[in-house]
């Protein structure tokens, strides 16, 4: 065999990290695909929720046709895309929004994924992992889009309630009805450097408080250093921190002998035994 020839899946590795960079550095930055690529292990990714339909609710003019576009640039049937996945082993539900997508604005289908995948987390007890990225509400569907950051907020509240982990990784822009709902409940919050992150424009808040605002105000950098977010973690280095903090919060196992005498002592059935607390669990090796 020719020891200069170049196989082939290196060829497709170094397409796909020339593909990566360029994307990186674009003003559009690494698409919601990519993204999944880059942070699962290789073939573990199975979608949920991939055939919601379109709908024009109050019948917003030229919606329709704006939505078709958006669908033949991105090759996506909606600005998020949800699923199951595992990084480094550990299963996780998976949700990336892709502000390619009608600059990933949450309207009912959205809001509909990712309720559907804080459910799906908090049936099957896997961590929850959203990467947030919007411009807000989607205008187009009016109250419909509004309704979405309580139905979200409601579901993660549940989900925390039940011992669930969340983790949201706030990307370049995180603003409006999504700041304002499920990005802003994680148990960590993570960003990626530069981010900008808020609720209104700067300029919009200006002119109504009639003052000027820090340098920086609304960065990721700005937010971190006033406690809003836990860290800033650039883009190759996110598979490796997302599986340090899974690994960190998976369930704890207790001896079954320790169980036994926790159960003796205490007369409570090891069934309740497998919630200690709402963010503690315990799983039973039983021989």
């Amino acid at each position: 065999m020719d020891s200069n020839k170049i196989h082939p899946l290196n060829i497709i590795k170094n397409i796909r990290q020339r593909r990566f960079v360029r994307e990186i550095n674009s003003d559009e930055g690494l698409s919601a695909k990519n993204r999944i690529y880059y942070i699962i292990d290789k073939g573990s990714f199975i979608e949920t929720n991939k055939k919601l339909k379109f709908s024009n609710p109050i019948e917003f003019p030229e919606y329709e046709e704006k939505y078709n576009k958006a669908v033949n640039k991105t090759n996506m049937n909606e600005a998020v895309i949800t699923g199951i996945a595992s990084i480094e082993g550990i299963k996780c539900v998976l949700a990336v929004m892709d502000k390619r997508f009608f600059m990933a604005s949450m309207g009912r289908v959205v809001g509909e994924k990712i309720t559907a995948a804080v459910e799906l987390a908090d049936r099957k007890k896997l961590p929850l992992i959203i990467y947030c990225a919007s411009g807000g509400a989607r205008m187009q569907e009016g109250i419909f889009s509004l309704m979405q950051m309580a139905k979200t907020s409601a579901a993660i509240e549940k989900f925390s309630s039940n011992g669930g982990l969340y983790i949201a990784v706030l990307t370049n822009p995180t603003t409006g009805g999504v700041t304002a709902s499920f990005a802003s409940l994680a148990d960590i919050t993570l960003a990626e450097p530069k981010a900008l992150i808020g609720f209104a424009g700067p300029r919009v808040i200006e002119q109504t408080i009639g003052k000027k605002l820090p340098e920086g105000f609304q960065t990721a950098e700005y937010l971190k250093e006033h406690g809003f977010i836990d860290e800033i973690v650039p883009i190759k280095e996110q598979r490796e921190v997302l599986a340090k903090l899974l690994r960190l919060h998976m369930p704890k196992t207790v001896p079954v002998e320790k169980v036994k005498h926790i159960v003796n002592a205490t007369g409570n059935s090891a069934k309740k035994l497998l919630r200690l607390n709402k963010k503690t669990y315990i799983q039973l090796k039983v021989k």
